[in-house]
């Protein structure tokens, strides 16, 4: 836990607690099934956690904001930014059974009130969100044609509303096929740890 302190310092006890009671969490669930790889969960908070609170150095969010998680697996970024903003609602969707299971046993035993889970996809779902992340799920072409009836035309943050996406790599070929605004951030610029040196943040607003 001291990588999430060292960066959120005025964290409340209470999230505080909450975070820490996850690697617990995860570590019971992973010998029954595998969320997440074992080297991984030796890093559990640096290569989970703190790279899921990204979003919160780009962008903080309103109370009332409405978010999806979308392909959430074990429920990264979607449970720890769910942790950090209380007064916001999230929806966790994946279409794979076990890890929806999983994700629905963590927000039970954390307590946490404002998010739910959505076994499926997103076509499927057809209430609006402020905004969309996700985790590496496809390329941001495909995110974006498989999200984008999801987002609300309507903000209510500073950041208009769209998709937050954590990539990896060189995205100029990627990217190049996006038609409008984007802003890609290295996650170097908010966390100094070797794990980052290669994450990028990808925003898209989508009207």
């Amino acid at each position: 836990m001291h990588e999430i302190i060292k960066y959120f310092p005025d964290l409340p006890k209470s999230q505080s607690r909450q975070l820490e009671l996850m690697s617990d969490l995860y570590m019971d669930w992973n010998q029954k099934i595998n969320v997440i790889s074992r080297k991984d969960m030796d890093q559990f908070y640096i290569r989970h956690v703190l790279h899921s609170l990204a979003i919160a150095k780009y962008t903080s969010f309103v109370p009332d904001t409405e978010i999806m998680d979308f392909g959430t697996g074990g429920g990264f970024p979607g449970i720890p930014l769910a942790i950090l903003y209380p007064h916001c609602k999230f929806l966790l969707v994946d279409s794979i059974e076990k890890k929806v299971k999983v994700v629905d046993d963590i927000i039970e035993k954390l307590n946490l009130k404002n998010a739910i889970t959505h076994r499926g996809r997103a076509e499927d779902i057809s209430k609006k969100f402020d905004f969309v992340t996700c985790r590496a799920v496809a390329k941001i072409e495909k995110l974006i044609v498989w999200t984008k009836g999801n987002i609300s035309s309507k903000s209510r943050n500073v950041l208009p509303n769209g998709l937050l996406a954590f990539k990896g790599g060189d995205l100029k070929e990627e990217m190049a096929a996006i038609n409008g605004n984007y802003d890609i951030k290295n996650l170097t610029t908010y966390f100094n740890e070797d794990f980052f040196e290669t994450k990028k943040l990808v925003y898209v607003p989508i009207k």
